[in-house]
């Protein structure tokens, strides 16, 4: 069986079960599931999650992109900093990129004071972090290939002369 076709397809719609997913790679369902179990325990699928449109939920919830500029010394590399980083709850994503800056992070909380402060507080204080650029998300319409809101494209009015 091909995993990474298995991947795709869980990429696409993790909540198919075992039987749907081993019909559509025209396998058996015992070696789906034997796959499946042996890309969990070698870390290649760390967890499923849901792809979530938070416009469309009563209580606020705040993202922000946080570009991190940090300043190696000899006995500290970019893995350890990003351990220290990633350990916060409040980081959703963490990588390190090319670029005018060295990390991407991306932070969530309940409000843009909590996320403000939390990059303030937590982020910039740590010894090799020089810079960081903080960028709300004011609107997504686009989370892991699926596209949210409403599914309307079009919300101008009809002007007519």
């Amino acid at each position: 069986m091909d995993k990474q076709s298995l991947l795709d397809l869980l990429r696409h719609d993790a909540r198919e079960s075992v039987d749907d997913i081993a019909r559509q790679l025209g396998a058996d369902a015992e070696a789906v599931a034997a796959a499946l179990e042996e890309l969990e325990d070698d870390g290649v699928i760390r967890g499923y999650q849901a792809v979530v449109d938070w416009n469309s939920v009563d209580e606020e919830h705040v993202r922000a992109q946080v570009e991190v500029d940090v300043e190696l010394d000899r006995e500290t590399g970019y893995e350890e900093i990003a351990r220290r980083i990633a350990r916060f709850p409040e980081v959703a994503t963490l990588r390190l990129v090319s670029g005018d800056y060295d990390f991407f992070i991306e932070v969530e909380g309940a409000s843009m004071h909590a996320v403000s402060n939390f990059v303030s507080e937590r982020i910039a204080p740590i010894p090799e972090v020089t810079k960081t650029v903080t960028h709300f998300v004011m609107d997504s319409y686009k989370e892991e290939g699926i596209e949210l809101g409403d599914g309307d494209d079009d919300d101008r009015l009809s002007v007519s002369p």
